[in-house]
C-alpha cells in the first residue's frame, strides 16, 4: 500500500488544514501554541519540523480530513 503522505509537502498539509479548519479549530484539536498565539504558516512550519510528536498529530489530522 502506498503512503498517502508521499510527495505531499508539510507546507501543503498545514495550508490545507488551515483553509479547512481554521487556526482556532486547529488549536482546539492539536494543543500547540503556534496554532493559538499569533499563528502563521511560517512559524507553524518551523515548530512542526522540529517537533516530531506535533508533526505526527498534524499528519494524522490531515489523513483523517483529506485522505481517500
Amino acid at each position: 500500500m502506498a503512503d498517502p503522505l508521499h510527495g505531499v509537502k508539510l507546507e501543503e498539509i498545514i495550508t490545507s488544514l488551515v483553509e479547512h479548519h481554521g487556526w482556532d479549530e486547529l488549536a482546539n484539536r492539536i494543543r500547540v501554541r503556534c496554532f493559538a498565539n499569533n499563528p502563521s504558516i511560517k512559524s507553524t512550519l518551523t515548530f512542526i519540523r522540529r517537533t516530531p510528536w506535533a508533526r505526527d498529530k498534524v499528519e494524522k489530522l490531515w489523513l483523517e480530513t483529506f485522505a481517500p
